[in-house]
């Protein structure tokens, strides 16, 4: 299909500049603080940062190789069974709806938006929104975005980056956790009573 050429590109570049680079300098222009604070130690936390590096870099791999050249996409191990266009759409829907979801949740964190854990300056806790849904919006569309992308190109590495991507949010979920049960007390006991972790 090669509206999907088209598609895998033009929602990688969105995704990358509306879900990361337009609002990482948004809360830096409202705050003057980098909302990145994934570094290079050699805590957990910054070695979860440096693995969704890798496997953001893997995905785009994948679609290089899926535009660039169809004979070496065979060597990513795809599963032809489900290669079908309704199965795939499938999956563009579902990468549209997630980036939606992703882009809504990012705005109502407004100025507490960030990338890992900002020990450095406190955030007002999210409880209403999507955040009355979830716990963790943002995570849950990185989760269903990969499931769409493994809808419209299902092969071994888009497999894998969904696995690997969900097992290192559930670790960074419960370092979040602790960080914020540590900052909100109370408050945030009860949000965690009330609302579960993804879904």
């Amino acid at each position: 299909m090669a509206q999907l050429n088209y598609f895998l590109v033009a929602y990688f570049i969105t995704y990358l500049v509306v879900a990361f680079v337009w609002p990482s300098l948004r809360t830096y222009r409202q705050t003057g603080i980098n909302p990145v604070t994934f570094g290079g130690t050699d805590t957990t936390h910054d070695l979860i940062g440096r693995w969704f590096k890798v496997l953001f870099a893997l995905i785009l791999l994948t679609i290089v190789i899926y535009w660039w050249d169809g004979s070496a996409y065979r060597y990513l191990l795809p599963a032809e069974y489900l290669q079908y266009p309704p199965v795939q759409w499938v999956g563009v829907g579902l990468c549209i709806l997630s980036l939606l979801w992703t882009v809504l949740a990012q705005h109502q964190m407004g100025r507490s938006w960030h990338i890992g854990i900002d020990k450095e300056h406190n955030a007002e806790l999210k409880i209403s929104g999507l955040f009355a849904v979830s716990r963790n919006p943002i995570f849950l569309g990185m989760i269903v975005t990969l499931v769409g992308f493994l809808l419209v190109l299902p092969n071994a590495i888009t497999l894998v980056v969904l696995t690997l991507v969900y097992v290192l949010i559930q670790v960074q979920i419960r370092l979040e956790e602790e960080f914020l049960l540590n900052q909100h007390d109370a408050a945030y006991q009860s949000y965690k009573i009330r609302v579960r972790r993804l879904v």
